[in-house]
């Protein structure tokens, strides 16, 4: 995907994030157990959160100035799974192994935004943003195997 200016790139994060919410609140509205309901909204909380970031990009510096990195290790669980789409109705394991496709596009998305990025400030959040799309990925992918774990797989 080609973008002209950084501002273009953005706005195309904070569509991405938008989706990603929606995705996850419409999984929850789905969603007839509790445990995974509120897993759900908590991630698509999580990624209104990111959509707030990327809208006040210039105000961010508190908040990346006091945040937490530490390193993330790749499962690559969803680097092995075919993409899918969303459906209506989708069975639980469904709904993880897209959540982690998606999980996964994001963070690839937001590696690239770093590597484009020039000033600090636009570095140091998509670094970040980078590292929560990671943590995003792998409890997604723990979910997914602890899940098929009790399935006997």
């Amino acid at each position: 995907m080609k973008f002209e200016t950084l501002e273009d790139i953005i706005t195309f994060a904070i569509e991405k994030e938008k989706e990603a919410a929606a995705f996850y609140e419409d999984c929850a509205n789905q969603e007839s157990f509790a445990g995974n309901r509120n897993l759900f909204l908590d991630m698509a909380r999580e990624e209104r959160k990111h959509q707030n970031m990327l809208e006040n990009i210039e105000e961010q510096q508190a908040e990346l100035a006091n945040y937490n990195y530490k390193w993330i290790p790749d499962m690559k669980r969803s680097d092995y799974m075919v993409d899918i789409v969303y459906e209506k109705g989708m069975s639980y394991p469904d709904i993880l192994r897209l959540a982690m496709k998606r999980e996964e596009q994001a963070l690839k998305l937001y590696n690239e935004l770093l590597e484009k990025a020039s000033k600090p400030d636009h570095i140091e959040l998509f670094k970040m943003l980078c590292q929560e799309e990671a943590k995003h990925k792998k409890f997604l992918e723990t979910l997914y195997d602890d899940f098929m774990a009790c399935q006997g797989d």
